[in-house]
């Protein structure tokens, strides 16, 4: 097998996706130690690569620029003749522009959309075993004979990121002391998030059984949700129960946040990557999604709480904006101490 001289990877989002993606890019470059490796990624997501050590250039993708900016970037991939393409997206973007520029050699992930297919529209489900997506990644250059190495997911923090988010959290009276339990109460689909008040109800009862400081994370769309669970915990609670830190956060100042947590409770979400990545034991929700999609944590201690058996589960790879049966029942379903019960489990 001949080695590649210059390797492009291809993922343009999004938060998960692309936290998955770090084994690969680490087993490529111990596979391949003086090829070059770059990295496509749109521009909001880079942060989570631009420290890479395995990566040689990230090529920044402003989906704002549409197609224009995409005959742009692809012009100037053209010129520097990789000669192994690895699209782990396979979108339409990815698509065009692995056919574009005349590889010798182009590996595409498979996302096994035959089985996913069968198991929302039929709830067949024909899938051997849930393997993630982050083995789903390697498994496109198993030709080269490289394998997962086992190390699971990992983030690179520069200093200056560091000590900026330490800044903000000694500001916000956040300290690497007593038991701090992280929540992640957002997710992009509405049928990945167990409802706001169990999480708030769930806070309440950690605070007051545990005397445990409750963080809240998210972006700053989920700045409405998390601050009135934080609000809920500090009225029931003494003040400083709790400390909303959606959208005060970059994603790899949320990374340095989660330090401070003994363990996070988070629905299927870009964030519960970033937890594992940084070692955190998880109590992952599921809801409209399953395990068998490969979105599940990885190389970190983990439960995943969720209601099985349902008829109407998974109904969508990716979740909905709503319940298409109307009854949610798939979060609904899973109660505070069921939560509890995992906590514990994974605690002990």
């Amino acid at each position: 097998m001949v080695v590649p001289k210059k390797i492009l990877v291809i993922r343009f989002s999004s938060i998960g996706d692309i936290v998955l993606a770090t084994p690969l890019m680490r087993v490529l470059r111990a596979s391949f130690p003086s090829s070059k490796i770059d990295f496509i990624v749109r521009k909001e997501y880079a942060e989570l690569i631009c420290n890479n050590k395995n990566l040689d250039h990230i090529y920044e993708f402003d989906a704002k620029t549409g197609f224009s900016g995409l005959c742009k970037l692809k012009n100037q991939l053209r010129a520097e003749h990789h000669d192994l393409v690895i699209d782990i997206h396979n979108s339409l973007r990815s698509r065009y522009l692995r056919w574009m520029l005349g590889a010798n050699d182009v590996v595409v992930i498979d996302k096994r959309i035959f089985a996913r297919t069968i198991l929302v529209r039929l709830k067949k489900n024909i899938y051997r075993s849930a393997i993630s997506v982050a083995d789903r990644y390697i498994e496109s250059v198993q030709k080269y004979g490289i394998e997962n190495d086992g190390k699971g997911l990992e983030l690179f923090i520069s200093d200056e990121i560091r000590t900026h988010a330490l800044a903000k959290m000694k500001k916000l009276g956040i300290r690497h002391s007593g038991k701090v339990i992280g929540f992640c109460p957002s997710a992009k689909h509405a049928t990945k998030c167990w409802p706001q008040e169990r999480f708030a109800e769930l806070g309440a009862k950690l605070s007051k059984d545990f005397n445990a400081k409750i963080l809240l994370f998210g972006g700053q769309e989920d700045k409405e949700k998390c601050s009135s669970i934080a609000d809920a915990l500090n009225s029931l609670n003494k003040e400083g129960s709790a400390t909303d830190l959606s959208g005060e956060l970059s994603l790899l100042e949320n990374a340095i946040a989660m330090e401070a947590c003994t363990l996070i409770v988070t629905n299927d979400s870009g964030l519960m990557h970033i937890a594992a990545a940084m070692n955190k034991k998880v109590v992952a929700i599921f809801g409209s999604t399953v395990r068998e999609f490969g979105f599940f944590p990885v190389g970190t201690e983990s439960v995943i709480v969720e209601r099985t058996g349902l008829y109407c589960r998974p109904c969508s790879p990716i979740g909905r904006d709503s319940c298409p049966k109307k009854h949610f029942r798939c979060m609904k379903e899973i109660q505070v101490e069921e939560v509890i019960k995992s906590i514990h489990a994974i605690s002990s």
